[in-house]
């Protein structure tokens, strides 16, 4: 005899695939013992991130005295909320500078042939084999004032001596430098997944190249243009080297600040402090870019 199951009102014949729809599952016990190989990473995150940020944030509310003294201080000198916008505002110079710059280079990087990509990618990587102090000693050789930047201005232009070093131009240039490879590798990495038959379509279509470009290309080079900006955006904010030897104390930041702070002062309340704001702010912007990058509001009008 064969028996039929009643499937949303459909009879099925009982061990045929229809019979099992709707019919409770059961799970069997969970196997956990694959999260015991999780241990031995969470041990180390613990160790070393978790256990000194939260040294740095009791610090920041105890030291000299419990309370929220620290932040206040932070947030009502002057002085210091000059320092954080002069350290947004050349993180964001350098940033841009950085796009401009990175975004010709990476889509050169998707056209030519396969050795002289290599050779490009080689130029890229090179600057991220030598040690960032001896290029910013190097950018003090160039930019000071009898160097041969200066040099060459007032021989070939009668410029000069223009002041190059200890301001805000020496410190993103310094900076640029030292991030671009941190831009050019995620547009080239975006820009290599596009079909490049996408543009002589738009073009076909009636599309002038700017518009092409406008409308095609650059929205499907977002994620890249997101992932290196984030990333130098976040670099710059902790630049320390470059702004103490190429800047001067009109250009300090907020690492050098912090430096100054615990190494100088002793102030180890107020410099966990600019510590925890500068941690939260990266967290923020974090959040909000990653917001703006799934929902595609930088690019209205474009579906994703």
């Amino acid at each position: 005899m064969t028996d039929y199951t009643v499937t949303g009102g459909v009879p099925a014949i009982a061990g045929t695939p229809g019979a099992d729809v709707g019919a409770p599952k059961v799970r069997g016990p969970k196997n956990w013992r694959p999260l015991l190989l999780l241990i031995p990473a969470f041990v180390i995150v613990t160790l070393f991130f978790l256990a000194p940020l939260i040294d740095v944030f009791i610090r920041s509310v105890t030291d000299p005295q419990p309370g929220l003294q620290n932040y206040e201080w932070l947030f009502s000198t002057q002085a210091n909320l000059n320092v954080v916008l002069r350290t947004f505002s050349t993180a964001a110079i350098v940033t841009v500078v950085c796009l401009v710059l990175a975004y010709p280079y990476a889509y050169l990087m998707t056209i030519v042939s396969d050795r002289t990509r290599n050779m490009l990618q080689l130029f890229i990587m090179m600057p991220l084999w030598t040690s960032i102090l001896v290029r910013t000693l190097a950018w003090m050789v160039l930019l000071q004032d009898t160097g041969p930047i200066n040099g060459i201005l007032e021989a070939w232009f009668g410029i000069g001596p223009v002041p190059l070093i200890r301001t805000t131009f020496g410190v993103a240039l310094g900076m640029t430098q030292v991030l671009l490879p941190f831009m050019v590798l995620p547009l080239y990495s975006s820009m290599a997944k596009i079909d490049k038959r996408l543009l002589p379509a738009a073009s076909n279509l009636g599309a002038n190249p700017v518009t092409a470009f406008f409308t095609v290309y650059l929205p499907l080079s977002k994620p890249g243009i997101f992932s290196g900006g984030v990333t130098v955006f976040i670099l710059g904010l902790g630049f320390y080297i470059i702004p103490a030897l190429l800047g001067s104390s009109k250009e300090t930041m907020i690492s050098a600040l912090i430096q100054q702070q615990i190494s100088v002062f002793l102030m180890w309340g107020q410099g966990t402090a600019l510590g925890i704001f500068l941690l939260v702010c990266t967290i923020l912007i974090l959040v909000v870019v990653s917001r703006f990058n799934k929902n595609g509001s930088l690019f209205p009008g474009v579906d994703r």
